[in-house]
């Protein structure tokens, strides 16, 4: 993570995009260095207060270290500081922009296509579902209950109705259930999620794609976790039916800040059908004059964007091309491994019981117990033991249709609607390698919390199964 050689070569490409520019007349600021680092040595201080995001040990949240390329390459275009918006503020970093995505797009299958980087998913599915109620103005947006919770608030925003479509046992889209409400012909728009971000689940696209044939509404993947495993070898025909078909969809987007290797934020959104871009007119009274080349303001709904962040982006992919069979892929095949290896010691844990057999790099089990509320309590105390031994961990609370293979949903297991799970992102490609060492830590974090159970007097155990 923290490699001081990376500076070396920094500032010997600093010094080159500063030659370009020796026709100027001389011009040097004046800073005061002794206080910058002052300052500076007060915000190390301060960001020490992290959990460390760049170590195998970090299996937590969707926290994906950039690769060092980008971040090498967004702080280049740094000291020129280009924002993407109009072509006379960021005339390399627009063109960029422009490969980039194409890139991106290529990756699902199009050739033709708009779209652009935002800063981050929540803006690009804001886009794809305003350009959805511009085109079927008056209809509902409809999404899985495992779809990510930003859905429902930009359909509040756009003042969209929003329908929430159960899920099956698989945590996936239930398509009978969707096909119900589609019959009633209110529906504009479906968001098919392809990576859910509780478990890493992919909704049928290709069975969703089936009932189009018979019903009018449009189809936007949210692929923002999920989208780059696209090159990757799925393990299911389902997963590998629902990756093959979105090439069909209205709209994508995919986050290049989450297995992209991009720093925060940088997101993408995609349109199949560049006659989209109608949508976006506007007039500006001095902004497009500088080329009568489209500018990337003219298509996006936000207006100043980095420059840096299309720059590093760039950088990256010309390094590792989006290729199914190059070291990007590979990278992200041992993420899949890993969590497979994972899931797998775990079941074979009688202290454990697996949820969902990992899709894509995200696994979940539960503590065994007599009832969901001490379950929910032991994953807590592992939660806490693992992170004293600096694994970091995430807990998540998964409803009982998800585990209906494992315990009977009328099981006496059930004193809450919910339990609450562990949950570990293994986007890394070092976590494949770790994994020995992964599992001691997380044995030894297990055992501590069962014993910790067994040796609690009864007095301090609450009707809750906490103290």
């Amino acid at each position: 993570m923290f490699n001081p050689d990376e500076l070396s070569v920094l500032g010997r490409q600093i010094a080159g995009l500063a030659s370009s520019f020796d026709a100027l007349p001389a011009y040097r600021e004046n800073n005061n260095l002794a206080q910058i680092e002052t300052v500076l040595q007060a915000l190390s201080a301060k960001m020490a207060d992290n959990y460390p995001y760049f170590h195998p040990f970090y299996l937590g949240q969707m926290l994906k270290p950039p690769h060092p390329i980008a971040r090498l390459a967004y702080s280049l275009c740094l000291y020129i500081n280009p924002n993407n918006h109009a072509l006379d503020g960021g005339r390399a970093t627009s063109a960029l922009e422009k490969e980039a995505v194409a890139d991106i797009a290529r990756m699902f299958g199009w050739l033709d296509h708009l779209g652009h980087l935002t800063s981050g998913g929540t803006f690009a599915n804001l886009e794809a579902l305003w350009v959805a109620k511009n085109i079927a103005p008056g209809k509902s947006v409809a999404a899985s209950e495992l779809a990510h919770y930003t859905h429902e608030r930009i359909s509040r925003v756009l003042d969209i109705k929003f329908d929430k479509i159960p899920c099956d046992a698989r945590g996936r889209m239930d398509v009978a259930a969707l096909e119900t409400r589609l019959r009633e012909g209110e529906i504009g728009t479906v968001v098919v999620t392809l990576g859910t971000t509780l478990a890493g689940t992919l909704d049928p696209l290709d069975a969703i794609l089936a009932l189009r044939k018979t019903y009018d509404f449009r189809i936007h993947i949210d692929a923002a976790y999920g989208g780059y495993f696209s090159l990757c070898k799925m393990v299911t025909a389902d997963s590998r039916r629902a990756m093959a078909s979105i090439v069909q969809a209205d709209s994508i987007v995919v986050d290049p800040h989450k297995h992209g290797l991009q720093p925060y934020g940088c997101g993408c959104v995609l349109f199949r059908d560049p006659a989209v871009g109608s949508y976006y007119k506007h007039d500006s009274p001095y902004t497009y004059f500088s080329s009568d080349e489209l500018h990337l303001g003219e298509i996006s709904l936000e207006c100043s964007r980095p420059g840096a962040a299309a720059g590093a982006l760039w950088a990256t992919q010309k390094l590792l091309p989006l290729t199914p069979d190059g070291e990007f892929a590979a990278a992200l095949q041992c993420s899949r491994d890993a969590a497979m290896s994972l899931f797998q010691w775990l079941a074979l844990d009688k202290d454990c019981v697996t949820v969902l057999e990992p899709t894509l790099d995200i696994v979940l089990w539960l503590m065994a117990s007599d009832s969901a509320k001490k379950s929910s309590a032991l994953a807590q105390t592992v939660f806490d033991n693992a992170a004293a031994l600096n694994l970091h961990l995430a807990l998540a609370r998964v409803p009982k249709k998800l585990l209906a293979d494992k315990i009977a949903p009328d099981s006496a297991f059930w004193d809450d609607d919910d339990v609450v799970c562990l949950r570990v992102c293994l986007m890394k490609p070092a976590h494949k390698t770790w994994l020995p060492t992964i599992q001691q830590h997380l044995r030894a974090a297990m055992t501590a919390a069962h014993a910790d159970i067994q040796t609690r007097q009864p007095a301090e155990v609450g009707q809750d199964g906490e103290r």
